[in-house]
């Protein structure tokens, strides 16, 4: 009897062992008396009898063929296990988790461009989110004639338009040219839009559509470079500025390379303005070097005896005390 019960008895069931499947057939279309049905987390199992759905299960768990699923079919309640007359019915298992998927463009997409005859060349990337979202539909459209379908598949549907997509939101919505990733959520959600009505068709939604990057040609990101070099030197005083007043706001308590910078930028500033000063007061000469103040001169003098200023004479007028 063993022999006999192993015959007509089988376990309808989906390991799911490719990756990002969306819904598989069971090969064996006959189930037999006995049968045993397993419906895993993240899983429908959804029963065909001659091209119409008969019933979809959406509780995971493990169920009794004849006492739990036949009584609950549409057209086969009545339908009663012969010994030697298998249920010749198709069970589909749908995937029921939302899946990520990575997408980059093929080829380089041209966008026009102010002076550039055939348009910038750029290449974008980023992922989308799909989950079936309408058994029936997708039963129509691609059950009937396929045995899986994949998130590749989906995958290809979707490259195929998107360099459109991408050239119609970018215009919609990009206001730099050189700056896309600025408005790269925006583009996004216009085109996740549009994706999830046309998958629609196949009953599959499109839950999410990021775009992590857009990549310019090698001369455009090293002229990038160049300009935010050039910007960054022309900050450096406006930087230096505010690095000094910070330090000084704390009290001088900052420590390392940048306040031993600061430091030095300050102690070379005021020596300057030092140097500048005393140029203005004639004490330092063009080369550089101190000189003695003035003697002599055409100034009054004084008779060292009396006080009283004298002319350049020998003799004192006051006094008469001899002056040289």
């Amino acid at each position: 009897m063993g022999f006999l019960k192993n015959q007509f008895s089988s376990v309808i069931e989906w390991n799911e062992n490719g990756a990002g499947v969306l819904f598989y057939k069971f090969q064996n279309q006959e189930i037999k008396k006995g049968s045993r049905l397993i419906i895993r987390p993240g899983q429908d199992a959804v029963f065909l009898y001659n091209g119409r759905v008969e019933g979809i299960f959406m509780e995971d768990g493990d169920y009794d063929i004849e006492s739990d699923i036949i009584p609950f079919l549409t057209t086969l309640k009545s339908f009663k296990f012969g010994f030697n007359t298998p249920l010749r019915a198709e069970v589909l298992f749908i995937n029921t988790k939302e899946l990520l998927v990575k997408w980059g463009t093929k080829n380089a997409i041209n966008l026009p461009a102010p002076g550039l005859p055939g348009g910038m060349p750029i290449r974008a990337f980023g992922t989308f989110n799909c989950r079936v979202a309408a058994h029936d539909v997708l039963i129509e459209k691609l059950a009937g004639i396929r045995q899986t379908y994949t998130v590749g598949d989906v995958k290809e549907r979707i490259i195929a338009s998107l360099d459109q997509l991408l050239m119609s939101w970018i215009s919609k919505e990009g206001r730099d040219m050189f700056n896309l990733q600025a408005d790269a959520r925006n583009i996004a959600k216009g085109i996740e839009g549009e994706l999830d009505a046309d998958m629609e068709s196949l009953g599959i939604g499109i839950s999410g559509f990021t775009i992590e990057s857009f990549s310019y040609p090698e001369e455009i990101r090293k002229m990038q470079e160049k300009a935010a070099a050039q910007s960054m030197v022309g900050d450096m005083n406006k930087y230096t500025q505010m690095a000094a007043a910070d330090a000084m706001g704390k009290g001088g308590s900052g420590a390392g390379m940048a306040s031993d910078m600061v430091g030095l930028q300050m102690g070379m500033a005021i020596g300057q303005q030092m140097v500048n000063q005393m140029n203005v007061n004639g004490n330092i000469n063009t080369a550089g070097q101190a000189q003695p103040a003035a003697q002599g001169g055409t100034g009054p003098k004084f008779c060292p005896n009396c006080g009283t200023p004298t002319t350049g004479t020998k003799f004192c007028g006051n006094c008469g005390n001899q002056l040289l």
